[in-house]
């Protein structure tokens, strides 16, 4: 066991019921994720691969097994502790970007700090340099419907790491973009990956990404058929 392990599932399954019969997602998910790892969860559509993700984050319960962050069992906490636990080390990037239109750039990246209670700190200066930072600083006053999906991403970006998670799960972070824009974003998520030493795990069907993690993990039909 690695004692410098940030997220340890251990025996991990979930079954859902389909009409009379079950239907089994994930099986027997054993898995260690060291602190500043990158980490790329690969597999075809209908592998498990998402519902993996959702479950090392504490947003669903499994059918067996258990999950760790920073040493913590995600699953004796109940959903208000899962949830402050998340807000305090966890960052979120989802493929739909999954901003609040009726909030501003600037107001999107300000509420998880909000949500955490920093009162220590200056959140609408945080909010503001974390946008600058990728590369948003004219915009911090555009609602998402006035962004390209492109920056939509990046607000999406600034809004994960402003933080400064010790994990951030990002799935299928460039689904939305066309080439151009999907680069830009994915450099930009490594760079930050690297300057705030965080640890991520993301879920992507493209090979060419998964290769620039420091390793990867292959799911088909719910199990882990290879680790490398």
């Amino acid at each position: 066991m690695n004692n410098n392990a940030v997220l340890r599932a251990r025996g991990i399954g979930k079954t859902v019921k389909s009409g009379d019969s079950d239907l089994v997602i994930l099986r027997d998910i054993d898995l260690e994720i060291t602190s500043g790892e990158a980490v790329a969860i690969v597999g075809a559509s209908g592998s498990g691969k998402s519902t993996l993700l959702a479950l090392l984050a504490g947003l669903d319960t499994p059918s067996a097994g258990s999950v760790e962050v920073e040493g913590t069992s995600l699953f004796e906490l109940d959903e208000d502790a899962r949830a402050e636990l998340r807000g305090r080390s966890v960052g979120f990037v989802f493929q739909s970007f999954q901003l609040l239109p009726s909030l501003t750039a600037l107001e999107n990246v300000m509420l998880p700090l909000e949500l955490s209670a920093q009162q220590e700190i200056n959140i609408q200066e945080e909010a503001r340099q974390m946008l600058q930072r990728v590369g948003l600083g004219e915009r911090l006053h555009h609602y998402p419907k006035h962004l390209s999906g492109g920056e939509q991403q990046r607000v999406a970006l600034a809004r994960a790491f402003v933080t400064r998670p010790k994990l951030l799960l990002a799935d299928e972070p460039t689904g939305s973009l066309d080439a151009e824009a999907a680069a830009a974003v994915i450099a930009l998520l490594f760079e930050m990956n690297h300057e705030y030493r965080t640890t991520l795990v993301m879920v992507t069907h493209d090979e060419s990404l998964a290769r620039r993690c420091a390793r990867s993990v292959r799911l088909q039909a719910g199990r882990i058929v290879a680790a490398a």
